[in-house]
């Protein structure tokens, strides 16, 4: 099955609108899908090995997404032949105390992938402008200086907090660490479905969580919020990418094809041995080979 990757990315566009964008795939899985996913799997994987070797560069990983938009999901698939050894997965939750008395990005930078991992972030900075743009009384417990009530959490606090991240991002970015952002684009119908799903199995039970149904009421704020955040943090350098998310399988082949694309874009090498380490090499042999 071909992909063209281009036609998920966002191109810059403070006007941006998800409109245009897909939330599933017509047609059915293509024959031999759980072999294509298997292959780029082990691909991952190798080229992940060949980062950890490298130690000089970075990848972090973002999913964004509604509730039941398969973040979970995609992450353990895609990365399940992975070495546990090179990535690590957060999930932010509400900040705890300590992350409150920081400022927002604190919390994110300091759980950031170390040279020659891979992190993924499963929510992330953004819930920032996206959760707290849908409630801006969550912004009053930052205890921000000259904002004391929600009026002053206007369009001008908006704009100032997308700069804010985009600044964030370039820094990571020009000091080693790649990053890929992934809004999972599911359908209101398809979400319904999932979080039925969930109360009808009992195998899914742990899932649910009431609140889920109540942010659901803000479906529309919600739309608008990513609308805003994804046209103002898509950059050259760290585009986001609008994945159709009704159809788990097409989900997790498009992210892995973009996961190996950008590996590969790294140009990662291992390391080569210098000429001290080559005669350690050759010494350490000839005792091993001496042995009896």
């Amino acid at each position: 099955m071909k992909i063209d990757i281009e036609d998920f990315q966002v191109k810059p566009d403070k006007e941006f609108s998800l409109a245009p964008f897909k939330t599933g795939i017509k047609g059915n899985p293509p024959e031999g899908l759980k072999a294509m996913l298997q292959e780029d799997s082990e691909r991952i994987a190798h080229l992940q090995n060949k980062l950890y070797a490298e130690n000089q560069q970075s990848l972090l990983i973002i999913f964004q997404g509604m509730d039941a938009s398969g973040k979970d999901s995609a992450i353990r698939n895609i990365m399940a032949g992975v070495n546990p050894q090179g990535v690590e997965v957060t999930s932010f939750k509400h900040p705890s105390d300590l992350e409150l008395n920081h400022d927002y990005l604190w919390r994110h930078y300091i759980r950031l992938p170390q040279q020659g991992q891979i992190g993924i972030f499963n929510r992330s900075h953004y819930e920032n402008v996206l959760i707290s743009k849908v409630h801006p009384r969550l912004v009053l417990a930052e205890r921000i200086p000259g904002i004391k009530t929600i009026e002053e959490v206007d369009d001008k606090f908006w704009k100032r907090r997308f700069r804010q991240i985009r600044n964030f991002e370039r820094t990571i970015h020009d000091t080693g660490t790649q990053i890929l952002k992934f809004f999972l684009h599911i359908s209101k119908d398809e979400q319904k479905k999932r979080f039925l799903q969930r109360i009808d199995q009992k195998q899914k039970h742990w899932k649910f969580s009431e609140a889920d149904i109540t942010e659901r009421k803000f479906w529309d704020q919600y739309q608008s919020a990513y609308e805003q955040a994804i046209g103002n943090t898509s950059t050259k350098k760290n585009p986001w990418f609008v994945v159709p998310s009704d159809d788990k399988w097409f989900t997790q082949m498009l992210i892995s094809k973009i996961i190996i694309s950008k590996l590969e874009d790294m140009k990662i090498k291992y390391p080569v041995a210098d000429e001290e380490l080559e005669a350690r090499l050759s010494s350490a042999k000839k005792l091993l080979l001496e042995e009896k």
